[in-house]
């Protein structure tokens, strides 16, 4: 089985994904930005897709 993956961040890379996940025009942006900080604060893509965004994603489409 393979091993949890982890995302770390620069403080650069927080800074934009915070002010994509808050602003973008685009919903689906905002989505993966959020779902990317989350995944950086140590949830896994599973506990996203399943339960960390406003609708439910299979965990592929997360690790995808």
């Amino acid at each position: 089985m393979p091993g949890r993956k982890e995302l770390t961040l620069t403080p650069e890379e927080r800074r934009d994904l915070e002010a994509l996940r808050d602003t973008h025009e685009l919903p689906y942006v905002r989505e993966r930005a959020a779902a990317l900080l989350k995944i950086a604060d140590g949830r896994s893509g599973r506990q996203v897709a399943l339960n960390g965004l406003l609708k439910s994603r299979r965990p592929d489409t997360i690790y995808e």
